[in-house]
């Protein structure tokens, strides 16, 4: 489980290709690195991976064909870097929401507005989806937990401060970028609930 409080950025300091497979290395220090081990849980860009290999900051994560074809790591080249959250151990404070580290779909940046304070980011998404999009609602972007701004059609926006631009990837990203997006589970249940009960009654 994450929590969609990033911890900082990691750089991607090598790409190994095979087919339909790819390892990505990242170099991971202070918090992000303490205590790591073979098998842990580390969510990049939100998508949860595992551990498997660490050679002092160097760390090893294997990546399947549909993580590559289903998110935006697949567009990662040496020099970029990713968003990191290490996996919550229970007890840990939730300053986010819940998270499960699974990509439900790639978003794209369609408009950004930046003012003395703060950013402002709209995403688009297809219109079949954004059910799960409520104002005032969470989202999970690119591993941030994130409260949903504005609504219209099939896009909408959230207010970043300038402590998150600084710790994530927001602050670089352009218009045009995909972004991986994690829906609240609470969110997604309750809608997709519904939804069942009413095509039930339509049906009796």
């Amino acid at each position: 489980m994450f929590t969609g409080i990033v911890q900082g950025m990691a750089e991607v300091v090598a790409i190994e290709k095979k087919e339909a497979f790819q390892t990505h290395k990242l170099r991971l220090t202070g918090e992000m690195n303490q205590g790591l081990s073979i098998g842990a849980s580390v969510a990049h860009n939100g998508c949860c991976l595992t551990v498997t290999e660490i050679e002092g900051e160097i760390v090893s994560f294997d990546l399947m064909q549909a993580t590559l074809k289903l998110t935006n790591l697949g567009e990662l080249q040496v020099g970029d870097c990713v968003n990191i959250e290490r996996a919550a151990k229970f007890g840990d404070e939730i300053g986010g929401h819940s998270m499960s580290g699974h990509i439900t779909l790639v978003g794209e940046i369609v408009d950004i507005i930046d003012t003395p304070n703060n950013r402002t980011i709209w995403f688009e998404l297809p219109q079949a989806s954004m059910k799960y999009v409520l104002a005032k609602g969470y989202i999970g972007l690119d591993g941030c937990s994130l409260t949903i701004g504005e609504v219209e059609q099939n896009r909408f926006s959230v207010y970043l401060i300038p402590e998150t631009l600084q710790r994530t990837r927001f602050g670089q990203r352009k218009v045009g970028e995909k972004i991986n997006v994690e829906f609240d589970p609470q969110t997604q249940a309750i809608v997709d609930t519904v939804e069942r009960v009413l095509a039930s009654k339509q049906l009796g």
